[in-house]
């Protein structure tokens, strides 16, 4: 399925088409950009804007909304201005004023931006400490939310200013598309699938707008897409709740063993915990009669563990779930079984008897 495109036109007799007289006539040029990127600029016009007004009215009768219509109009000559002579500017000074500057069109208008607002500074702005106060940051704020309110300065127009701008300041073409055409069936054809052709991301609840070169990168990363679940169990599940389904309900989460408490170490799969029981079975036994019988060699636990396992009928050991379970099965089987004989207490007990009564046979002795 094709991603959603964003309902757009070229177009052809507008001023933004440019046109280019070359051998057999003129030549058109694709007008996308990168939405990002424009729609970055536009949301940066209006803080400079309001800054512009509240410092250049600051200490006076005036107010920032009274000289707003005027400062707007200048505003949009001075970046203008600023961006067409950026490239001529760049090529004399070998890379500009300074070298190390960032070449992102977003930096770069920022720059003009904040250069217009400085230069509209009035005296007692500069002289009044004024431009460290937090009173300033919140006129600021509030004058900009004012104009969002009124409308006075709409994104769509910001964004057709943003787009020219960044058309003349990204000299290399990364952030617009410089294709061109010698037909205007040729241009539209290329325009559905220019790789500047703004989209909507395709998963459900994102509302990401971006271009069509950026789409597999935002894809990777949207947290709207759906994905296998990345502990391998059958779910899909969306990439911003992955974290959550793997830790709470997802049947693949690792969890300790039920008899982690007699010392069995194993991490295992929640989903497979009855098996990892009943494979086991040996080795949790072990470990229960190894803190039942602490006097106990590892031989002679090894040769109850076979007793009990011979003793037990049907599959109860295996089906116990937990240390107490398994518990109240082992001391059911080992009453018939009668007491728990020590090899080595037996060995011990029957030299020293023996020696004591002339190597007469004696008893052997056991746990109860």
């Amino acid at each position: 399925m094709n991603p959603p495109t964003i309902d757009f036109k070229v177009d052809l007799n507008s001023e933004r088409v440019e046109e280019e007289k070359m051998e057999g006539g003129s030549m058109l040029y694709c007008d996308l950009c990168d939405t990002e990127v424009v729609y970055k600029l536009a949301q940066m016009l209006l803080p400079g804007l309001a800054t512009s007004c509240v410092d250049s009215t600051a200490g006076s009768f005036k107010t920032p909304g009274s000289v707003a219509v005027d400062l707007r109009k200048e505003m949009i000559i001075y970046i203008t201005q600023r961006s067409e002579t950026f490239v001529a500017e760049s090529i004399v000074l070998d890379g500009g004023p300074n070298g190390e500057e960032s070449d992102h069109p977003f930096d770069i208008i920022s720059n003009f931006v904040d250069d217009f607002a400085i230069s509209k500074r009035n005296l007692f702005t500069r002289v009044s400490g004024l431009l460290l106060t937090d009173m300033r940051e919140d006129k600021i704020d509030d004058f900009m939310q004012e104009m969002e309110l009124t409308g006075f300065w709409p994104l769509e127009r910001r964004e057709t200013i943003a787009e020219a701008i960044l058309k003349n300041v990204d000299i290399k073409n990364e952030f617009h598309c410089a294709m061109k055409f010698r037909s205007v069936d040729d241009l539209a054809v290329h325009a559905y699938h220019c790789n500047f052709r703004p989209l909507f991301c395709e998963n459900e609840g994102c509302n990401a707008r971006l271009i069509a070169k950026h789409l597999e990168k935002h894809d990777s990363i949207c947290p709207f897409k759906i994905i296998p679940c990345e502990q391998k169990c059958s779910d899909s599940i969306m990439r911003r709740a992955m974290d959550r389904h793997c830790i709470t309900v997802c049947p693949m989460k690792l969890v300790d063993c039920p008899f982690h408490s007699l010392g069995c170490r194993s991490a295992i799969a929640q989903c497979v915990i009855e098996k990892h029981c009943a494979d086991d079975v040996r080795s949790h036994l072990w470990h229960l009669l190894k803190g039942m019988y602490k006097q106990a060699s590892g031989e002679d636990l090894q040769r109850r563990v076979q007793q009990i396992i011979q003793a037990s009928p049907g599959s109860r050991l295996a089906e116990a779930r937990d240390v107490r379970s398994l518990n109240f099965v082992v001391k059911d089987i080992e009453a018939k079984l009668g007491p728990f004989e020590l090899g080595s207490v037996k060995k011990n007990s029957t030299e020293t008897l023996a020696k004591n009564n002339g190597g007469k046979n004696v008893a052997t002795n056991a746990i109860y």
